[in-house]
Formats: C-alpha cells, sequence, structure tokens
C-alpha cells in the first residue's frame, strides 16, 4: 500500500512500515529518557498514532522495548563478528575496536539504551549480557592463539571478558567524550592490549590492513526484525580482505620476528642474569673463604695470646715464691735472740754429750820413757 494522505493530515502506512516508525520513535525516547521514564502516551503521541495502535503491534511498553534491545544486541554483533574474521590477531583486535567504536559513533542513541540497565521485559539481560555474547566470539579467537603460543586454552575466556571489557568501557567513555577520533582511541586501545603497559608504544598508530578497510555499513533491517549484510556487502568485505592479505602476511612476519627479537632479548638478559649471580656466587664464596681465614687466624692468635698469658702467670708465681723464700730467709736472719737461742741449745747438748762418753786417761810415763808401776806402754 502505498503511502497517502487522510483527511485528518495523517500519513497512511502498512503495518510493516507502522510498526518500523513507532520502533524508531521508542528507540529515541528510550535512549533520552531510559524504560521507567518513558510512557506509552509518550510513544503513541511522538508517533501520532493512539495507544490502541502501540498495543496492537507489540503488546505494552515491555514489548517494543524488547525489541529495541535486541536489534541493538544484533547490530553491534553483527559489527564485532564482521570485524573478527580477519586473519591476524592484531588485526582482529584494531577492527573490533573500530566497530564498537563505529557503533558508538553511529548508533549513539542505541548504545546509550544498551549501556542502561537492561529491563526484565526486554529478554535479552542487561549490558553485561552483550558484553559476555561479545566475549564468546573473543573467547574462541584467544584459545586458537594461545594454543599455538604454548598458553593455557583454560585461560582465554579470563582474557576474552578482561579485552572486552576494557573496550568497551573506553566506548561507553567516548559516547560522549567524542575526542579523539575514533581511530585515535582504538590505535590507543591496541597499544595497551597488544603491547602491554612495558612496551607502551609512545604514538601508536593502527596497521594500514584496518585502516584501509571499507567501514560496514549499518545493515538494512529486514522483515524478522534482525540485522544482514547485502550481498554487495559481502562482496566488498570480501574484496577487501583480498586487499588486505598480503599486509595480514606482513604484519604476521613483523610480528613474529618481534617475537624472535623479543626471545632473544629475553635469552640475552637471562644470560646476563645468570652470568652476574655466577658472579655473586664466586665473590660469596671467596668473600666466605676469607671470613673463615679471618676466624682461624683470630682463633690462632687468641691461642697464643692465651698461652702466653698462661706463661706470664707461671713466671709471677716462681717470681712471688722466690720472693717469699727469699724474704723467710731475711727474716730469719734479723732474729739474733733465736739465733743465739739455737747456739745455747747446740752447745748444751754438746757437753751433754761429751759428759756421757768417758775417755780413757793416759799412763804417766816415768823417767827415760819408761812404763809405769803397771808396766803398760
Amino acid at each position: 500500500m502505498t503511502e497517502s494522505s487522510t483527511p485528518r493530515g495523517r500519513v497512511r502506512m502498512t503495518g510493516k512500515e507502522r510498526r518500523e516508525q513507532l520502533i524508531r520513535v521508542s528507540r529515541t525516547l528510550f535512549a533520552e529518557k531510559g524504560f521507567d521514564g518513558t510512557s506509552i502516551e509518550e510513544i503513541a503521541a511522538s508517533a501520532q498514532v493512539s495507544k490502541p495502535v502501540v498495543y496492537e503491534h507489540f503488546g505494552g511498553k515491555e514489548g517494543i522495548y524488547a525489541v529495541v534491545v535486541d536489534r541493538e544486541m544484533q547490530r553491534l554483533l553483527s559489527l564485532t563478528a564482521v570485524a573478527l574474521q580477519a586473519g591476524h590477531p592484531r588485526i582482529r583486535l584494531e577492527r573490533a575496536a573500530l566497530a564498537l567504536l563505529q557503533y558508538v559513533e553511529e548508533s549513539s542513541e542505541g548504545f546509550r539504551i544498551l549501556v542502561r540497565d537492561s529491563h526484565a521485559a526486554s529478554g535479552t539481560g542487561t549490558f553485561a549480557s552483550l558484553i559476555s555474547d561479545i566475549a564468546g566470539q573473543v573467547e574462541d579467537v584467544l584459545a586458537d592463539e594461545f594454543a599455538d603460543r604454548g598458553y593455557l586454552p583454560t585461560l582465554a575466556p579470563m582474557y576474552a571478558q578482561m579485552l572486552v571489557g576494557m573496550v568497551a568501557l573506553t566506548g561507553q567513555w567516548w559516547l560522549d567524550a567524542r575526542r579523539p577520533d575514533r581511530e585515535e582511541v582504538a590505535a590507543h586501545l591496541v597499544n595497551l592490549a597488544w603491547n602491554g603497559l612495558t612496551r607502551l608504544e609512545p604514538q601508536p598508530r593502527l596497521t594500514a590492513a584496518s585502516t584501509r578497510a571499507r567501514p560496514v555499513p549499518q545493515p538494512a533491517i529486514e522483515l524478522n526484525g534482525a540485522f544482514a549484510l547485502t550481498g554487495k556487502e559481502l562482496k566488498g568485505l570480501e574484496k577487501a580482505r583480498e586487499k588486505d592479505l598480503k599486509e595480514l602476511e606482513r604484519a604476521r612476519e613483523k610480528d613474529l620476528k618481534e617475537q624472535e627479537r623479543a626471545r632473544e632479548r629475553e635469552a640475552k638478559e637471562q644470560e646476563k642474569i645468570r652470568a652476574r649471580e655466577q658472579r655473586e656466587q664466586e665473590k660469596l664464596a671467596r668473600e666466605q673463604e676469607k671470613a673463615l681465614a679471618r676466624e682461624r687466624r683470630e682463633q690462632e692468635r687468641l691461642r697464643a695470646r692465651e698461652q702466653r698469658e698462661r706463661e706470664k702467670l707461671l713466671r709471677e708465681r716462681e717470681k712471688q715464691r722466690a720472693q717469699e723464700a727469699k724474704q723467710s730467709d731475711r727474716d730469719t736472719t734479723r732474729s739474733p735472740h733465736a739465733a743465739g737461742h739455737g747456739e745455747r741449745v747446740e752447745l748444751v747438748e754438746r757437753v751433754d754429750l761429751v759428759e756421757r762418753v768417758q775417755i780413757p786417761r793416759r799412763p804417766e810415763l816415768g823417767p827415760a820413757g819408761e812404763h809405769g808401776e803397771d808396766g803398760q806402754p
């Protein structure tokens, strides 16, 4: 049915066209006021229809809100899915960041709806559930890369949440900031995610494969409410991927060379560390040997000093005994009474001995040497 004017000046629409009009109107109101701040009356008034028309198409505010949220989630998931089809991991990361920022820039109203806490009636959960869905796509990519690089693939889900959360929160900040431009923001995001804090580039740039890729246009809305790319758009993406093949290979080779240089640097650094540790151990061994030698010399000096002290003590004792002996002799010499008494005792003893011994008397000789009367000589 073609559009026509009614007597009241309103535009006559088919059911499908009216449904899409109500979705567009509701999308704007939900972005401005949120689910709780928007009423059926406002939706009907903005679409210039009566409230029964809104109920006829969606059954109420909850139904139309669920359709709006679901469409925004499908659009964002579609953009990230296309971005993750690139070959090199860095190119995938760059294009995924660009896809999110493109969605924020071109669908600001939809992103504002998603970052709000989704109402329970939406049937699709909150913004966290969207992040989990995107992280599920990234998880598969990371698991393959982890396996190729010798990391644990079981850690891929955690790293996927970290990576997607970082990009999503940056997009939420950029929703109002809008400075710098999205390519520069994406370059800094990749700089942090790819290089880490210890290897940040002062002026990061996206690779040519990402900047040359044609932005994915906003998909047309199909009858079933889902988003899809047209055949022409898919052919354009395929052609762009073919043009990027050489760039991807060069980027992969560059990355491999960088990894090899990093491993060589790490090996050299480890060798330096081992050599330094070896020198430290040798130095420590020498210091310990010197300490033991000093201790032995100190013990020998201590024993020699103790020996000298003992000999000195013995000499002092001998000297003291000699002095005591001399002193005793001097004391004896200085006591005459004691000496005279001893002499008198000795004289008495001698006299007593003489008195006890009988000495025979000699005979007297007569004239001319004659014997005495007894005739004895």
